[in-house]
């Protein structure tokens, strides 16, 4: 086959595949198991985040400081993207801004009990940049070498598959349909596509797009993770919930490094 042939084969199936796996574990997650799931996509998006993406920006710069700067102008737009769809459903009765009037926040009885698509509609955008810069990866490995194209894609694959996982347990929190949470992973996984077959064509035109979009998409991680999923815990104060909590955070972390550590990205 011919490299680029190679780079199309193997982003389409390497997405789907990583799609497959991740839907079936958490699609065939019962509702009710959602909310203890959440901790587990919290670590997810934390170790894919400190343990994947950030290293890698890290690796492409000689300047630690334009990776932060990058990171911190992301956390800035998706607080931003957040406000935007906030105002979107915001009404003058029900909307989770400070009351001055009464002192108080909204209660979380006052609300749906989903947040209205937020959660969903940033780790999906930053979830595309992710798979955008693996696909611009996957196409520079093919370009050197295929059996290190074949490796790389391999490593890359299983490291979708808890990040997907999280992302599908995320949109159904946040108040989409098992239907559209696959849906929207299926168009977010095809950026993979895009970016190996660009990548193929412009890679040294488009190499100074790698950096600011592995920053953007840690950026998407870490807000959703910390702005988002974390308070929510916090509605269970309970020691044996915060155990919980703890642990499964740790598992979600552990599931990245361990995969990280099987598969390294060569």
């Amino acid at each position: 086959m011919s490299t680029l042939t190679w780079i199309i084969a193997v982003s389409l199936l390497g997405g789907i595949l990583s799609l497959i796996i991740a839907a079936i574990l958490a699609l065939n997650a019962r509702i009710s198991w959602l909310s203890v799931l959440i901790s587990y996509a919290i670590g997810a998006l934390l170790g894919v985040a400190f343990l994947n993406t950030l290293p890698e920006a890290l690796e492409h710069s000689d300047n630690p400081t334009q990776v932060t700067i990058f990171v911190l102008f992301g956390i800035l737009v998706f607080f931003i993207l957040e406000k935007l769809v906030l105002w979107r459903h915001c009404h003058l009765e029900d909307c989770e801004a400070h009351d001055p009037l009464h002192g108080m926040a909204a209660t979380p009885d006052s609300h749906h009990e989903h947040d209205h698509g937020r959660s969903g509609i940033m780790v999906i955008v930053g979830d595309t940049f992710h798979n955008f810069v693996d696909g611009i990866l996957i196409a520079a490995s093919f370009m050197v070498d295929v059996q290190l194209g074949i490796v790389t894609s391999i490593a890359i694959i299983a490291h979708e598959i808890p990040q997907e996982a999280g992302d599908f347990i995320i949109l159904l929190n946040s108040g989409y349909t098992r239907r559209m949470a696959f849906l929207l992973n299926v168009v977010s996984s095809f950026a993979t596509l895009v970016g190996g077959v660009l990548a193929y064509f412009m890679l040294n035109e488009m190499d100074f797009l790698i950096l600011p979009l592995l920053g953007i998409a840690s950026a998407s991680m870490i807000y959703v993770a910390m702005s988002d999923l974390i308070p929510s815990l916090h509605k269970r104060p309970e020691i044996q919930a915060t155990v919980q909590q703890v642990i499964l955070i740790l598992l979600g972390i552990s599931s990245i490094w361990l995969i990280g550590n099987i598969f390294p990205h060569t």
